[in-house]
């Protein structure tokens, strides 16, 4: 072989050598960078089960009545979440109760009421109100910035019930504890009757009292609102409007077929800032509902209460 030829050969076996390197460089790279991925993704979970059992632990703390530190003896032990639940165990739920089941030649009684952001949609659904000539229920959350203060006093000034759904209308805020809704709610009662005057004594619950967000007992926060005399209300008719796609002809469709099982209706919407379509459908739901004779009305002390968690069963 000429010297030519092994300088050729050896060329060729320098090269594969460069490229087998380069090969094992890249292999190498690629496994330790999963290998490292795969160690993350492990501590990362570990993580999220120490801290969610860390949240759970300080959330679960608010359920249990706290004692005076200063007898540390058996007596002065916290009521374990078993024995709250045995306290509630006799609670009555269920929101269709035979007695407001409708039959032929009934009047249907129905109340629109709206979990309320107040804002612009608020005021075109209160447009279209008054174009009606109906009354209707407003369940606030709170906003105290200057635009929408007027909202609130206009609710109150064209004779709507203005109700409360909280101030923060943060679930885990308003249902970490006890202490934390009691908070909440003096929040939002106390800016309504600053801003209005109305001592109001509607509330609902965010999410209904049938929620399964709330770490606590929902029975505890009902007992609270039976310690302070307000009425809460759920429904059982809703308007569908939830959703993010949604039409009038939904809307309509929806309650109507809804408050054709009841004598009492109590109707969910929804009047937040992506909302425009609820307030499009104010007019012919209230047609709509007008043709099968129903009447329309807001809130009262007399309303038939629709309630999933009967407060009249919580002590």
């Amino acid at each position: 072989m000429s010297t030519e030829e092994q300088d050729k050969l050896q060329q060729q076996r320098d090269r594969r050598k460069r490229i087998n390197r380069i090969k094992t460089g890249i292999i190498m790279t690629i496994s330790i960078w999963m290998l490292v991925s795969f160690i993350s993704i492990i501590v990362l979970c570990i993580c999220l089960i120490k801290t969610n059992i860390k949240l759970n632990k300080f959330i679960n703390s608010g359920a249990n009545n706290e004692v005076s530190s200063e007898k540390p003896d058996v007596e002065s032990e916290e009521i374990s979440s078993e024995n709250i639940d045995d306290a509630y165990a006799n609670v009555i739920t269920g929101i269709d109760t035979e007695d407001n089941m409708a039959v032929d030649g009934d009047t249907h009684y129905v109340y629109l009421t709206f979990d309320s952001e107040p804002g612009e949609n608020t005021d075109l659904i209160l447009d279209a109100l008054a174009a009606k000539g109906i009354k209707a229920s407003f369940f606030v959350s709170g906003d105290d910035t200057e635009e929408n203060q007027a909202v609130y006093q206009r609710i109150v000034n064209e004779g709507h019930t203005i109700g409360m759904n909280s101030y923060c209308n943060k679930y885990s805020t308003i249902y970490s504890s006890t202490d934390a809704f009691d908070s909440d709610y003096t929040q939002i009662h106390d800016y309504i009757y600053n801003l209005t005057g109305t001592d109001s004594k509607f509330y609902r619950f965010p999410g209904g009292s049938s929620n399964e967000i709330s770490n606590v007992n929902m029975a505890e926060f009902v007992s609270i609102l039976n310690q302070k005399n307000v009425t809460y209300f759920d429904w059982n008719v809703s308007a569908g409007d939830a959703a993010n796609d949604y039409t009038v002809e939904d809307i309509v469709k929806n309650v109507t077929e809804g408050v054709s099982k009841y004598k009492t209706s109590v109707v969910l919407l929804h009047d937040n800032s992506n909302k425009s379509t609820t307030a499009e459908a104010i007019g012919p739901l209230v047609d709509a509902l007008q043709n099968m004779q129903a009447e329309i009305l807001p809130i009262d002390e007399n309303t038939y209460v629709v309630q999933y968690i009967k407060a009249y069963s919580v002590e």
